[in-house]
């Protein structure tokens, strides 16, 4: 599975070719989905360009995207987006349109909660964790594990130099089948390239996108998701085969 992550945290200072409106995000998912990618990983933003998880920010981004595809779509329930763990448990349980599932960040505070509110409410769960937090650590002693729909193994080693070898370091503190859930490996930025070509390497599901890196594997500014997606199938396929 290839994964592609729309627009992540980032905003109009990084540039025009960062979809952040409903109706943008629906055109490069639908390019996306077109070059390749088989999920959708997004981050609903308000007007001025900030991460939401209000239902009046979700829902048309969600029902926007859902018009041009047919894959699964998932959104961030990141803490930037709202600080406060009980205010983000409460701004779960008034969506009104529900993604397919949530990235929770297993080093946050209250995401056993927030992970247990979606899972009630039908949502899949990504467990995100991150390498060089105690995210892996939490998870293999949450009695959530086994309910969660996968793992997302997030590389924040951003050198190409050393992010593969952090990416073996964070898999290997997850363990081979960390309960028994499939496992997607990227990273980002300078290590998103090399984490991709390792996840085809091992066998495992990945991601690419603008959240995860504005440049194409030749260091060239990537024109769209899309185009990353291409990219990133070519990178990933011969890696898979050569395992």
């Amino acid at each position: 599975m290839v994964q592609v992550c729309l627009n992540g945290p980032r905003g109009a200072a990084d540039g025009a070719v960062v979809p952040l409106t409903p109706e943008a995000l629906a055109e490069s998912a639908a390019a996306a989905v077109a070059a390749g990618a088989t999920d959708i990983h997004v981050h609903p933003k308000t007007p001025c360009g900030g991460d939401s998880l209000s239902p009046r920010v979700l829902a048309p981004t969600l029902e926007a995207i859902r018009a041009r595809v047919s894959v699964p779509v998932g959104v961030t329930t990141g803490a930037w987006a709202e600080p406060d763990p009980v205010a983000r448990l409460e701004r779960i349980r008034s969506w009104t349109v529900l993604p397919d599932h949530a990235s929770v960040n297993w080093h946050e505070p209250g995401a056993e909660e927030l992970a247990a509110a979606l899972i009630d409410r039908g949502v899949g769960v990504e467990a995100g964790i991150w390498s060089g937090t105690d995210g892996a650590a939490r998870f293999a002693e949450s009695p959530l594990g086994p309910a969660v729909l996968r793992v997302l193994a997030e590389v924040t080693d951003t050198s190409p130099d050393t992010a593969r070898d952090t990416a073996r370091a964070l898999l290997s503190d997850l363990g081979t089948a960390p309960h028994g859930r499939p496992v997607l490996l990227h990273g980002e930025d300078g290590g998103a390239w090399p984490v991709l070509r390792l996840a085809g390497h091992l066998g495992l599901a990945t991601r690419i996108g603008l959240e995860d890196t504005l440049l194409l594997p030749d260091g060239e500014p990537a024109a769209s998701n899309a185009e990353l997606v291409a990219a990133g199938l070519v990178q990933y396929g011969p890696a898979r085969r050569s395992s």
